[in-house]
């Protein structure tokens, strides 16, 4: 039983890769990617409970839209683990940074066109930051990060699409 103990016992290492890519680039790049993954997570949670309280004339086209948008982005948030793991690092990586992990929701009381703008901010939030960092993966030469990004934007660009048209006159 101690073997299976042992073999069972976790342990860190720090993985040696020669993928082009130096240990502090990916480092910076993983780092870069948790800060993504959280904000993800946050907008997931918003979207969901947003789409449990949502009420009036827009309920069933934005219970639907938003449905489809919280199980895109928790298929996103594997996605962009995964990328960190292949980057040699643990997902998420936050030690040591002011990351705010804390989700504000004011569900309650608020009319669907006040979730819809707030959902909004966040995509557009979200947009900025993965245009950043994508760009800074690209010039790293990081292009698996680059390309990924770039397909999270599509997805976040077209679901701002879809709220902004959901609520315009």
């Amino acid at each position: 039983m101690p073997q299976a103990a042992q073999v069972l016992k976790a342990k860190i290492h720090a993985d040696r890769m020669n993928i082009g890519l130096s240990d502090a680039e990916r480092k910076e790049i993983s780092n870069r990617l948790s800060e993504i993954l959280v904000d993800t997570y946050r907008l997931l949670i918003k979207t969901h409970i947003y789409h449990w309280n949502v009420v009036g004339p827009l309920f069933h086209s934005l219970h639907i839209l938003t449905e489809e948008q919280y199980n895109t982005l928790f298929e996103a948030t594997d996605i962009i683990a995964e990328r960190i793991r292949a980057l040699g690092h643990h997902a998420p990586v936050l030690a040591g940074k002011s990351i705010d992990t804390s989700i504000e929701l004011k569900a309650s009381g608020q009319s669907a066109l006040e979730m819809v703008k707030d959902l909004i901010a966040d995509h557009e939030e979200a947009v900025r930051k993965m245009r950043e960092i994508g760009t800074m993966a690209d010039e790293k030469g990081d292009l698996v990060t680059a390309d990924m990004l770039t397909d999270r934007l599509t997805f976040h660009e077209k679901a701002l699409w879809m709220l902004r048209a959901t609520i315009s006159d």
